[in-house]
């Protein structure tokens, strides 16, 4: 960790990472599409996306005040984390105290889904990890990259407040940062192309990321990739790429 400031009383900066990532998948009949949202539904229910936060909270040092978690029917699942950065526990004649200086949460929502015409199946996820004071969820985003197959991935970093320094400076910002992709691990990134869209003099910092490489069999759902026609094939390769950049560019361009 970078070496902390000398602040004047409380830190009461708010450090905000959003992102969504999107896992597309191709199943071709009606069927294949419900035992794909079956199998994220599975993969991906709040039990497991409980024990992701669990893990983030404690990379983070944080302490967990409260969990909420739901499967919804017939898809998708939410779970939410109150989380406080430090907590003193004080016991007094047969009492427990705990007392927390700042509140933050965590959350993470999923949405399977597909499309009626395409084939094309998309599951996304969302995880939004605001905190207060000294921590920052930026060391976070390579265990959570890696918890879920990503083929797109918008990120967006936002610090808003402010705290002192001790001659009652005011500091917007109390950790250096040019880009969210300094911390994403080289192995990683090597793996998309991804562009930053930043307003420094806001705190704003957003990144969007796509794969460079489509191996059609990682796309293919109960599937074997040679039992396609060639022919076949380029035509499911170019809808999966065509899906990747609208949802990539925000935009319907198809």
């Amino acid at each position: 960790m970078e070496q902390k400031l000398k602040l004047y009383g409380f830190n009461n900066l708010t450090k905000s990472l959003s992102f969504n990532i999107y896992d597309i998948c191709y199943a071709k009949t009606e069927r294949e599409q419900r035992d794909y949202i079956r199998y994220i539904n599975e993969q991906y229910n709040a039990e497991r996306l409980t024990a992701i936060l669990q893990k983030l909270t404690e990379m983070i040092g944080a302490v967990v005040l409260n969990i909420s978690r739901q499967d919804y029917e017939p898809q998708g699942a939410s779970v939410t984390f109150l989380i406080a950065e430090e907590a003193m526990v004080s016991k007094r004649a047969g009492e427990t105290v705990v007392g927390h200086l700042d509140k933050s949460h965590v959350t993470v929502h999923t949405y399977p889904e597909y499309h009626p015409e395409t084939s094309l199946a998309t599951f996304r996820v969302d995880i939004d990890v605001a905190t207060c004071g000294e921590i920052t969820p930026l060391s976070t985003l390579d265990f959570l990259l890696g918890s879920f197959d990503s083929d797109i991935i918008t990120l967006d970093y936002r610090v808003r407040g402010f705290t002192r320094d001790v001659s009652g400076k005011k500091l917007f910002m109390d950790h250096a940062i040019t880009s969210i992709q300094d911390y994403i691990r080289r192995e990683t990134l090597d793996k998309y192309d991804a562009i930053d869209v930043n307003v420094y003099q806001s705190n704003l910092f957003h990144t969007k990321m796509l794969i460079k490489d489509i191996v059609l069999q990682n796309y293919l759902f109960n599937a074997d990739v040679y039992e396609i026609p060639p022919k076949i094939r380029l035509g499911i390769t170019k809808a999966i790429q065509q899906e990747m950049i609208e949802i990539f560019s925000g935009v319907n361009i198809y």
